[in-house]
């Protein structure tokens, strides 16, 4: 793989491994983040460790990988995921989630595979999140490909090549895997759905037919659940005020997304590892009209992600609230719908305009998963 020619956007390799290690260490920053993960401890002792560490899979292994089970352990339940015995030894894998969490959804899926002796993925990124140059370090210290989404047609187009072309080496040249989200952003209402764009991009780079050009990247589509939705009174509010106007982020609300989606209680999540993409299923694709391939194939990928999403009881009970039914009462206590009724109730307190559409804005967050599910069966 020619490296410099991906150094804007690849993680950091070699002497900058290092570099962006000791940029790192001395950072005014990593105080807080110091009294985060050690309480009590002298955020000196943290910066000596950071000195310590050789490069990028040490910084991942031995301070994120701590950081993301602390994340578990202080705001969740339960952490459980299946299907890793579906994952290839031998190949790298370009794993395709759905999207609920900026930070999590990517960071507990490497937390996964190295519990289970499978090396970590790069996690593609987009830049609007590198705000500025400390978390660069921290992200291209820990595995992330930057994805370009700004400038104009030209620009977007040559940036949407390097990353295809930086994907399908790695994976083909059995470097690294690859996490991506499968849409541009997170899901706002509940509905995981694979953008046709994101498919666009993967096949840009290819070199074969549209079978080969897939097949190759091993592509094995990923689902993740959680029971309370990480952010969900955040997204309900963009919901709400993105049917009246367009919607414009304020300064800082990417950064307070990552932190609300760290310390927001998430009860339990459970994470999904599908079959990579049969070659079959790419073929009765690629038998269709262009742009037919790409609808048939991302139905294939969502078909496999809502098909592995684990309901929660938060999603049938906001289901049955939302639509004043006990369609689906038997999955639930009457004490965990009352506590789930408080839940809505609190984070709905404080909130601005037309209460009863706010709330069925934030209820469909959680019951639109089983609508989903209904329709993908």
């Amino acid at each position: 793989m020619d490296y410099n020619k991906y150094k804007d956007i690849r993680p950091y390799k070699g002497a900058e491994e290092k570099a962006a290690l000791d940029r790192i260490a001395v950072h005014p920053q990593l105080n807080d983040i110091s009294k985060y993960l050690f309480p009590g401890k002298d955020p000196k002792e943290f910066r000596n460790f950071i000195l310590s560490l050789n490069g990028v899979d040490d910084f991942q292994l031995k301070v994120m990988f701590n950081a993301i089970n602390k994340i578990i352990v202080d705001t969740t339940i339960r952490l459980t995921y299946t299907g890793v015995e579906n994952l290839y030894r031998d190949k790298k894998h370009l794993f395709i989630s759905n999207h609920r969490d900026i930070l999590l959804d990517s960071a507990i899926i490497q937390s996964i595979l190295c519990e289970n002796g499978i090396e970590t993925s790069q996690m593609a990124v987009g830049d609007n999140l590198i705000t500025d140059s400390f978390i660069e370090d921290v992200a291209r210290s820990n595995k992330m490909v930057k994805v370009i989404r700004g400038g104009n047609v030209r620009e977007i187009y040559h940036a949407s090549m390097l990353l295809s072309e930086y994907i399908r080496d790695s994976i083909t040249e059995n470097y690294s895997s690859v996490w991506i989200a499968q849409r541009n952003g997170r899901t706002k209402d509940g509905v995981d759905m694979t953008e046709q764009g994101v498919l666009k991009m993967f096949e840009m780079s290819g070199q074969s037919d549209f079978i080969k050009n897939f097949a190759e990247l091993n592509v094995t589509p990923v689902s993740i659940s959680y029971q309370y939705e990480p952010c969900d009174l955040l997204k309900a509010r963009e919901l709400y005020v993105s049917k009246r106007t367009k919607y414009v982020k304020s300064p800082g609300e990417d950064l307070n997304s990552i932190l609300t989606g760290i310390m927001q209680f998430k009860g339990n999540i459970h994470i999904c590892f599908n079959e990579p993409l049969a070659v079959a299923d790419i073929g009765a694709c690629a038998e269709l009209e262009k742009n037919e391939r790409f609808i048939a194939l991302a139905g294939i990928i969502d078909k496999k992600i809502v098909g592995s999403y684990k309901l929660w009881n938060t999603n049938y009970m906001a289901y049955d609230m939302l639509h004043n039914t006990n369609k689906y009462a038997e999955r639930y206590t009457p004490e965990e719908r009352l506590s789930f009724e408080n839940y809505c109730s609190f984070k709905l307190s404080n909130i601005e305009g037309n209460y009863e559409e706010f709330k069925d804005i934030f209820l469909s967050i959680y019951a639109n998963c089983i609508t989903n599910s209904e329709n993908h069966k």
